[in-house]
């Protein structure tokens, strides 16, 4: 009697070679489902970060890094920083090699409540500046505007230029009402430090207090716009008026402001209105160190009118140095010995201080001093705020603001700036593929 196997392969010769095929190509099939199932987590994990940073030399103060290291950026955040990450784990790399790699950079004074309405200078006016097109080019991810804008506009500030930039915009509201919008800054009556101190509670964007171009011999304003910081737990700048003759810079550190509070301009002033950190010989003038060492911020704030070598050197070989490094800008610094804000930087390289130090004192410390201790670090967890920069050797001139020159030679130049994970300036494709792979 035939088998079963037999009649079907009478009936259709070569079944029983199909059915061999069949069940090789069932076992075949298997193999592939089983190898997929337990590969395709491995090859999809293999690519755990969106950008990598490799063989840079990173400079980040909070975390105590100054050498090689790379850096691993997910969704927006540091996802990792250590010494070799492999490239295989990145959809991106940067290399990075020959290179400094920092926190973005925090300038801690710009202005940047730009608008077209005349006669309003810095408050919705024409000498403001919008931040995204001078910031990330600088390596800067975040500015402070000072003063732009009062209880009265800060609204109309936030929805014209907060929420409308990539850049990270912060502000310290102006006690005066009005803003920054010229004479009006005089007005007494119009600075409410009730009305300033609650409309800060109200808007995390705002991290201080300013007061600036007061004339007169009269603390009042200053006092208020103490009351106001002390009210909404936050800390006061002061861009110092003028008065003939001037106030003393004493009375300001020692009676009015507190520790933690900032004196922007620090190396301008002089003559017959406003004093200078040093005399007319070029002499620290008494209690300054003792006023930094109290918790004074001294800040650059360089600005078109106030920052000069001839206060600047002297005060800085008698141990004055900055805090903090900023740049003050608008739409007259930038184009004047200003330029922005690395240049700055580079400017106070080349009088002394160290990469490490004018580093932080553009990142970590400025993070801080604006209580916003989130900022200025490449912390894992952190949001992915970076910047890379290629340091020149060579011959320099760097100009203050009465237009004299001071040669160095030291620069920064911004090669890559990431804002938020995603790159925002890229000065030689670092980040590119080649046009032709």
């Amino acid at each position: 009697m035939l088998s079963r196997k037999d009649m079907l392969n009478t009936i259709h010769p070569g079944y029983s070679a199909s059915i061999q095929r069949s069940g090789l190509l069932y076992y075949s099939l298997a193999f592939l489902f089983g190898f997929l199932l337990f590969a395709l987590p491995v090859m999809v994990q293999a690519q755990n970060y969106d950008l990598l940073i490799k063989g840079g030399h990173v400079i980040d103060a909070k975390n105590d890094i100054d050498g090689q290291m790379d850096i691993a950026v997910k969704d927006g955040t540091i996802a990792r920083v250590a010494s070799n990450i492999s490239e295989t784990e990145a959809e991106r790399v940067v290399n990075a090699e020959g290179l400094y790699v920092s926190p973005g950079l925090i300038d801690i004074h710009s202005h940047n409540y730009y608008g077209t309405e005349p006669y309003r200078s810095y408050s919705n006016g024409f000498s403001a500046l919008p931040p995204d097109g001078f910031t990330f080019r600088a390596g800067v991810t975040t500015v402070v505007d000072v003063g732009g804008a009062g209880w009265k506009n800060f609204r109309h500030f936030k929805d014209q230029v907060i929420d409308r930039s990539q850049t990270r915009v912060l502000a310290f509201i102006n006690i005066v009402g009005d803003g920054m919008s010229g004479l009006p800054e005089q007005n007494l009556e119009d600075m409410d430090p009730r009305m300033t101190s609650l409309t800060a509670n109200r808007f995390p964007e705002i991290v201080g207090v300013k007061i600036a171009h007061y004339s007169g011999h009269d603390w009042e304003p200053y006092h208020r716009t103490v009351q106001a910081a002390e009210d909404a737990g936050i800390p006061v700048m002061v861009d110092f008026g003028g008065a003939n003759p001037p106030l003393p810079l004493e009375d300001l550190f020692f009676n009015v402001l507190r520790p933690g509070d900032i004196y922007t301009h620090a190396y301008g002033g002089g003559g017959a209105r406003r004093q200078a950190v040093v005399d007319e010989n070029g002499t620290l003038r008494a209690r300054m160190l003792e006023a930094q060492e109290r918790g004074i911020i001294f800040d650059i704030g360089h600005g078109g009118g106030s920052f000069f070598y001839s206060v600047a050197v002297p005060a800085m070989e008698q141990g004055l140095w900055p805090d903090v490094i900023s740049t003050d800008i608008h739409r007259g610094s930038m184009n004047d010995g200003m330029k922005d804000m690395l240049n700055v930087v580079s400017k106070i390289l080349n009088m002394g201080m160290s990469l490490q130090e004018v580093i932080e004192a553009s990142t970590w410390k400025p993070a801080q001093v604006i209580q916003r201790e989130d900022l200025g670090h490449l912390s894992e967890g952190a949001e992915a705020d970076i910047a890379i920069f290629s340091l020149h050797e060579g011959d320099f001139g760097f100009l203050d603001s009465r237009g004299y020159l001071k040669p160095g030679n030291q620069k920064l130049e911004t090669e890559l700036t990431v804002r938020r994970g995603r790159v925002v300036w890229d000065l030689n494709g670092l980040a590119a593929p080649l046009w032709n792979e």
